[in-house]
């Protein structure tokens, strides 16, 4: 089964975490793919060996990047039910607050499609939606 077969049955499925487990990195950091009542929510799952301050102790910024990145390229496999391969064109990441040693949670939202490029709007948040620890808006190519 190709890629994009393994998307496209994770879609009719309705088993989102088929996504992650097809991408590798995705794998590797553990994220965790779930549906609710507004779609789909991605979750990184703490562990020690994503502290980039243990002092504090907090999480790298470059794993809450790769978190919105990756939540950003699910969200469009599955927004466009699996025919889409989305390439990263750049992405903008506001870290606007310490994310501490807990589950994060992100969401992305599409705020444009073109036939060529969609522009995602994803923010991460802990213990409440309200109050994100980053935010992110990327562009990404689809056609």
């Amino acid at each position: 089964m190709n890629l994009e077969q393994t998307f496209r049955a994770a879609i009719e499925s309705r088993d989102p975490q088929k996504l992650c487990d097809a991408i590798p990195y995705a794998k590797f950091l553990g994220l965790r793919l779930d549906l609710d009542d507004d779609g789909l929510i991605c979750r990184l799952p703490q562990s020690d060996e994503i502290i980039g301050n243990p002092t504090l102790p907090a999480i790298h910024g470059g794993i809450i990047g790769a978190l919105l990145e990756a939540t950003a390229l699910v969200h469009l496999i599955w927004e466009g039910e699996g025919a889409i391969m989305p390439k990263t064109i750049n992405m903008s990441i506001d870290f606007l607050r310490s994310a501490g040693a807990k589950d994060t949670l992100a969401r992305g939202t599409i705020t444009r499609q073109g036939r060529r490029v969609a522009n995602v709007r994803v923010e991460a948040w802990q213990d409440q939606r309200d109050k994100p620890v980053a935010a992110a808006h990327g562009h990404f190519l689809i056609g």
